[in-house]
């Protein structure tokens, strides 16, 4: 009895998922009122349906009783989260908040089936980083002269990334965070909230070449300080969306494609200067012929997304563990071996439903601040999506950089709660005003 409740649970979610990605596109596709809520009441019914089916199966694999009181505590704390969001901002976009959720939803079942211990303790840092970020909208219609702050951003982000690179710990070859023995923080992921304010910040205000070269020199130092910490995966994320500011700032294709080039040529620079840089280069070519050792961890992988097929292996049937830093770097791998090929597309299509919102927000904003803002966590939301499924796939040669909302890790999980929640208040202010 309990290997058929599996099985159905298995296709059952797999199924819920499919409409729950369309119920998604469609919220955000029509502008009918009732219409929208009608789409959000059947995503949130869906959302907490296969939220259930998920912990079902995680049960009747382990029963332990923790499992199920775990899961009544997140339970909890969706529902909260929702209804305390509807209570105080009345006009907040619910689809986005839905979105965040069920992505949620995902990495908790996922990091329950890797590790129960670490899933605790980024449930623990997500509620308390939704408690702080349920203020934002609110500072933020109260506080209008935040963007006057712009060099005070550009400074702290470049302190935060000086310090990282003055007292960082290595991990894989870069610096990345700083031990404060109870824990481990990772600046990088909130500068990537500063570094898009700054940026907003001076061109809101002015579009001519000295505002642009003022900001691309600080954008630069951001960028070099991450270059010689070995973090070249956020130095990317950083470019680009530097770019692709002043370009919606400016409407200069020159810039945009300048800017291109001028970064082929650095990621080339980079290659040849960086030996980790080398090794990742090497296990994307041929990880085959290197599967002992530089190759392993891509060479794993493309095993689990290969194990998992279309339908998935099913909760603790595969082997995910099996796959280096899988809770952070390979988490769609070991959401695609276990779930599946079609769970994995519907998870790639809610980020694009992510991404979807972030740009439509930004092109309906009057506010030229908000509507770079919007944009730039848009486009940094939308490279860290392709870096991380693109190297898990062996599309791109892997940058160890973090799935926004489903892999382990605080600094990140924190980063993008706030990033969602200051897109809410961009929206809010925005329809008050």
């Amino acid at each position: 009895m309990q290997e058929i409740i599996i099985a159905i649970s298995k296709y059952s979610i797999i199924i819920l998922m499919a409409f729950y990605v369309y119920e998604s596109f469609q919220a955000i596709r029509d502008t009918d009122d009732l219409k929208k809520r009608k789409y959000c009441f059947k995503q949130t019914f869906i959302m907490y349906l296969v939220h259930a089916l998920c912990y079902t199966t995680i049960y009747l694999h382990t029963l332990q009783d923790k499992i199920i009181i775990f899961y009544g505590v997140q339970l909890i704390y969706f529902i909260l989260v929702i209804e305390i969001c509807k209570l105080i901002y009345k006009k907040y976009n619910r689809p986005l908040m839905n979105v965040m959720c069920m992505m949620l939803m995902i990495s908790f079942t996922m990091l329950s089936r890797l590790s129960y211990d670490k899933t605790i303790r980024q449930f623990i840092i997500c509620v308390g980083a939704t408690i702080v970020a349920m203020t934002i909208a609110f500072f933020m219609k109260k506080v209008k002269k935040m963007r006057e702050f712009s060099y005070i951003y550009a400074i702290l982000g470049i302190g935060a990334l000086s310090l990282v690179y003055a007292l960082g710990a290595v991990t894989y070859g870069a610096k990345l965070s700083i031990d404060l023995g109870f824990v481990s923080v990772q600046p990088s992921e909130f500068v990537k909230i500063t570094y898009v304010m700054f940026i907003s910040g001076i061109l809101y205000k002015s579009q001519t070449w000295k505002s642009v070269l003022l900001s691309g020199v600080l954008a630069a130092i951001h960028v070099v300080v991450l270059v010689f910490s070995s973090d070249l995966g956020t130095a990317l994320i950083f470019s680009v969306v530097y770019l692709f500011l002043v370009f919606m700032a400016t409407g200069k294709y020159s810039v945009l494609f300048g800017g291109l080039i001028a970064g082929s040529g650095a990621a080339f620079v980079a290659y040849k200067i960086f030996d980790h840089i080398k090794v990742r280069v090497a296990a994307w070519i041929d990880p085959w012929s290197i599967i002992d050792n530089k190759g392993y961890q891509i060479a794993q992988s493309l095993f689990a997304i290969g194990t998992g097929g279309i339908f998935g292996m099913g909760l603790y049937e595969g082997m995910p563990n099996s796959i280096p830093v899988v809770d952070q770097d390979f988490i769609f791998s070991a959401i695609s071996e276990e779930f599946g090929a079609i769970f994995g597309i519907c998870v790639i299509l809610l980020s694009l439903n992510v991404f979807l919102i972030f740009i439509r927000t930004a092109f309906k904003c009057k506010d030229d601040f908000y509507r770079l803002i919007c944009a730039g966590f848009a486009v940094s939301y939308g490279i860290q999506l392709f870096l991380t499924v693109g190297g898990a796939i062996k599309l791109i040669p892997s940058t160890g950089v973090t799935y926004p909302l489903l892999s382990y890790g605080g600094s990140s999980l924190m980063s993008t709660i706030f990033i969602f929640f200051i897109v809410q208040g961009v929206k809010i202010n925005e329809e008050d005003e």
